[in-house]
């Protein structure tokens, strides 16, 4: 901002909270777009405006909740497009960019790096870019080699040139945690039930894509020998996930067992991997083996409590995440503890960790409800399936008991909006919205004790 006398103030620069909000909304746009464009439907007809918005936020948000078919209504270009933000959209605008520059061995200044260690949500930006190099690499070659094993299971039943879009589609969608299919129908991958080929080979791109960079990254250098140790944040990620995916598989397993509409008519094998697909897929992937409209009501309960905690901090996924989950209740334990400190594995977790992740609760907290309530009062559907509906946009799952294709433009809006705050997360939702309207006190006030509980 230029001043007057010929004197020069600071210009005012984005913020790498706002920076990485602006990229997302940038690339949603752009998406919505070539979306719009007659050759991306498969009819030649342009798209909806509101069908290309909604669709392009939930594959940039790699959230997966679709009011259109995915395999029917668009073409082959627009399959191509759906992909790329699917892509872009869970690596992050930032982190696809710089990471492309680093490929071609470009030097990357320091804003930059910040810009890169908020979006990996890394704790410093020391080694911050061997440490994209490495997240590029893991990236492609996990989705190349589920690729290749999708293929094998596809080609039994499609013509090879098909196979191959199949299993390089649903392989990127699985690792990016994105849950579209073009199998065609709202199918998602109910024919593959208890396939275990594919029921293994997605659900491990599921895990590892939403396990989170930093893990993949701590765990290899464990493996190579570089760290004798891993991590408290890869200690905590990795025992949350596991929790959560055999609590989930026990209880979707005891919960649906008699259910005749979903697990009912399965097999003892079919019931187990049905049970463990369902305890995986609500890390963020979207992918369904079983109607989800025709589970009980206790189930869809139990699904939204696992949709709304997700995937890991710095992966594909959304949610509070697994690490902040933790982190509230170790420090729940403490407090009635009457402990000073909030501990695990032999280490202390700093307070401003712990008011981060009450944040971070908090507002989502807000954010699902305020959805919730503008939903029940546009849209006519069961307040159970109208929350479904809402934390799996907010949670970037894209699980939905069928009623997505039936929303009203005002439900699109919102589920829209939902999906984009979930994305790019509450926290730094509020911090661009503080920044851009309230100006941080100086004055350090005196204190004094109120009473609460």
């Amino acid at each position: 901002m230029v001043v007057e006398n010929g004197q020069t103030a600071k210009k005012r620069r984005l913020t790498p909270p706002a920076f990485f909000a602006l990229s997302f909304i940038v690339i949603i746009l752009c998406g919505t777009i070539l979306l719009m464009l007659p050759i991306s439907s498969a009819s030649g007809d342009p798209a909806d405006f509101l069908i290309a918005l909604f669709t392009a936020t939930s594959a940039t948000c790699v959230t997966g909740l679709v009011v259109v078919d995915p395999g029917t209504y668009w073409s082959d270009f627009g399959h191509l497009v759906i992909l790329l933000l699917i892509q872009i959209g869970a690596l992050s605008y930032p982190v696809f960019a710089t990471g492309m520059i680093v490929m071609l061995n470009k030097d990357i200044q320091v804003k930059e790096r910040l810009v890169l260690q908020y979006s990996l949500n890394t704790t410093s930006i020391g080694g911050i870019i061997s440490f994209l190099k490495g997240v590029f690499i893991t990236v492609f070659a996990l989705e190349l080699l589920g690729a290749i094993s999708l293929y094998f299971a596809f080609v039994k039943e499609y013509p090879p040139l098909t196979s191959l879009k199949f299993a390089i589609f649903h392989s990127i969608s699985a690792f990016c945690n994105a849950g579209f299919d073009i199998l065609g129908n709202f199918q998602s991958l109910k024919k593959y039930v208890d396939n275990f080929h594919v029921v293994f080979t997605v659900t491990m791109l599921i895990l590892i894509g939403g396990i989170g960079f930093i893990v993949i990254h701590d765990i290899t250098q464990r493996l190579s020998g570089r760290k004798k140790h891993l991590g408290l944040h890869s200690k905590i990620a990795l025992i949350v996930s596991l929790f959560f995916i055999l609590i989930g598989a026990v209880m979707f397993f005891l919960l649906e067992r008699g259910n005749p509409e979903t697990l009912g008519t399965l097999d003892f094998k079919g019931k187990c991997l049905a049970s463990y697909f369902q305890a995986v897929t609500p890390r963020t992937a979207g992918f369904s083996t079983l109607d989800v409209g025709k589970m009980k009501p206790a189930t869809l309960l139990f699904l939204i409590v696992l949709m709304f905690i997700e995937a890991s901090p710095g992966g594909t996924g959304g949610g509070i995440k697994t690490v902040t989950f933790m982190v509230i209740w170790l420090s729940i334990y403490a407090v009635l503890l009457g402990g000073k400190n909030v501990q695990f594995s032999n280490r202390a977790i700093p307070w401003e960790i712990v008011k981060r992740a009450f944040v971070i609760f908090v507002l989502s907290i807000s954010l699902v409800l305020f959805s919730w309530f503008l939903f029940l009062l546009c849209e006519p559907f069961d307040p159970l399936e109208s929350l479904f509906e809402v934390v799996s946009a907010f949670g970037t799952v894209g699980l939905s008991t069928g009623i997505t294709s039936e929303l009203s433009d005002a439900g699109k809006v919102i589920l829209v909006f939902t999906m984009f705050l979930g994305r790019i997360g509450t926290m730094t939702a509020g911090m661009v919205f503080v920044s851009l309207f309230a100006k941080k006190s100086q004055v350090e006030y005196p204190t004094e004790e109120v009473s609460v509980g």
